[in-house]
């Protein structure tokens, strides 16, 4: 049997999830907030993840790329009373390997949560590297060649999502809904401050230019050697 962490802000929705999946002899702990299961998330070494999608303190979705940015590849199954087809696929698409609707069957959640972990996990990508560019996602450092980068938290994420697509027309609706968890598109300049602090910061060096604007639709990273 596995060892879980179900994150689920509802209580009388998770004590039946923990009786019936502890009744079946897995090992389960319990998150009620977003900021309590990513802690217990990156503590733990789980068999797999449930997670709701709208938790007080941070969204689901938003906690589940948190995960993955950094490298964390922990099967997850997210919860949701939005069962609509585009809901599913955002949820898949921000890093969820399965997704149940709300109302469920408490048997047909756990018949996923034994599919799941039949799948072979895959080995944590932890460190990228591009050129002279390399990011420690767990530790949520960067470097330049020999140069340490002062980034915070939210420019970590950017230039991780970069990094893991070299080459590519990346769009600022892809940046606003992958990096910040926005559906929409919002009338800000916000992506560019962003993309022009991190910038800065990459060539504080005197290195050069790896961002490069592809004006009217995003931006694009390349490596510099």
């Amino acid at each position: 049997m596995a060892r879980l962490l179900l994150i689920e802000d509802d209580a009388d929705t998770a004590a039946d999830v923990l009786a019936d999946l502890r009744g079946r002899g897995h090992e389960v702990d319990w998150a009620a907030t977003g900021p309590d299961g990513a802690q217990a998330a990156r503590k733990g070494a789980w068999g797999a993840i449930i997670l709701d999608r709208m938790l007080p303190g941070l969204e689901g979705l938003e906690l589940l790329q948190d995960l993955r940015q950094a490298g964390d590849r922990t099967p997850a199954l997210v919860l949701s009373a939005l069962g609509d087809v585009d809901e599913r696929i955002r949820g898949l698409r921000s890093g969820g390997d399965d997704y149940l609707a709300k109302p469920f069957a408490l048997g047909e959640l756990a018949a996923r949560i034994e599919a799941l972990l039949r799948r072979p996990v895959e080995a944590p990508e932890t460190v990228l590297r591009l050129g002279s560019l390399e990011l420690d996602l767990m530790a949520g450092l960067g470097r330049r060649g020999g140069r340490d980068l002062d980034l915070l938290p939210r420019e970590l994420k950017l230039l991780a999502y970069l990094m893991r697509r070299p080459g590519q027309v990346v769009t600022r609706a892809m940046l606003f809904e992958e990096v910040w968890g926005y559906r929409f598109t919002p009338k800000s300049n916000l992506i560019d401050v962003h993309v022009g602090r991190l910038r800065r910061k990459l060539e504080a060096g005197g290195e050069p230019s790896l961002i490069v604007n592809v004006r009217g639709i995003g931006f694009t990273l390349s490596a510099d050697d």
